[in-house]
């Protein structure tokens, strides 16, 4: 097994794939990020670029530093080509099990035979994944959270066959990186998500039935329970179609009714009103920042 990591190939140009790749690269690693889409790619490079321009005017790191980042980061379109040489994988793509395990398969068939893949999925079975390749004991989940460069939590999930030296090799490696690992073991949702889906959920709930409306909700939360953002505010961040997907998979991978995502869940996400992604969710971000709003949706 690979101890020494140095080449690190990240699958996915998006939000979390781009933090991702800031993240390492900003550590000292030869990074190489890939996505089927050159402009995506440009997107990437710079989206860090401006993160790094803005830690460098809060004299976080010197201007010597972010250059030093940038040039550490090539990208790459070709994955069978980007995964030659790596001593890690890290899988950032859409959360979609069959594009994981296609992407998993092509990795796996082209990657050396000692390094780790890791997956940042956020509610995919690791042991599936894994079954997708030949190598199960090296794959391994790695769940940053977003924004990845200020988000210091790693949940690193064991696979039912990952490794002792895989799991602490990740574990040390997530330190390198300046972040806090958190080993968890394969069940759905993982701990993050199985808490916080459900607690979201009954939020939507709360909103569905009546009991209070949005702004109502979020401040009851922020206020009496010292969160940093409300249920809602911060379903409407993740993307609601996420929410319910990871619901959906609480339900099914656990075997119980009650993590179903909540019906005005469902219908907004069919509406298309997905958060700020969309611009629109439970809030209203169509002008660039959040403002409160009033939809026929949120009445049954």
């Amino acid at each position: 097994m690979n101890n020494t990591i140095q080449k690190v190939t990240v699958i996915g140009a998006g939000t979390m794939g781009n933090g991702i790749a800031h993240v390492f690269a900003m550590s000292g690693f030869e990074v190489t990020l890939v996505d089927i889409s050159k402009d995506a790619l440009e997107r990437a490079l710079d989206i860090i670029a401006k993160n790094l321009t803005r830690m460098v005017k809060k004299e976080k790191i010197t201007a010597e530093d972010q250059e030093k980042t940038l040039n550490s980061i090539k990208t790459e379109t070709s994955l069978s080509d980007a995964v030659q040489s790596a001593d890690l994988v890290v899988e950032a793509a859409t959360e979609n099990v069959d594009l994981k395990l296609k992407i998993f398969r092509d990795i796996d068939a082209n990657a050396p035979g000692n390094a780790i893949l890791a997956t940042n999925t956020s509610s995919i079975s690791i042991t599936k994944i894994a079954a997708a390749t030949k190598r199960p004991g090296q794959v391994i989940g790695m769940h940053f959270f977003n924004p990845v460069p200020v988000m210091k939590l790693v949940e690193v999930i064991r696979g039912l066959e990952t490794t002792d030296t895989v799991t602490q090799s990740i574990m040390q490696l997530a330190e390198k990186v300046g972040k806090v690992p958190v080993e968890v073991n394969d069940f759905p949702g993982f701990i993050s998500n199985r808490v916080l889906m459900p607690m979201i959920n009954e939020a939507i709930y709360s909103l569905y039935e009546g009991v209070a409306g949005v702004a109502e909700i979020d401040t009851v939360m922020q206020l009496g329970m010292a969160h940093p953002m409300g249920p809602l505010h911060l379903a409407d961040f993740i993307g609601l179609d996420v929410c319910m997907y990871i619901m959906k998979v609480l339900e099914t991978g656990l075997g119980n009714p009650k993590y179903a995502p909540c019906p005005l869940l469902v219908k907004m996400v069919d509406a298309g009103k997905l958060g700020v992604k969309s611009g629109e969710g439970f809030y209203d971000y169509s002008q660039g920042v959040k403002q409160k709003r009033v939809s026929a949706l949120f009445s049954k």
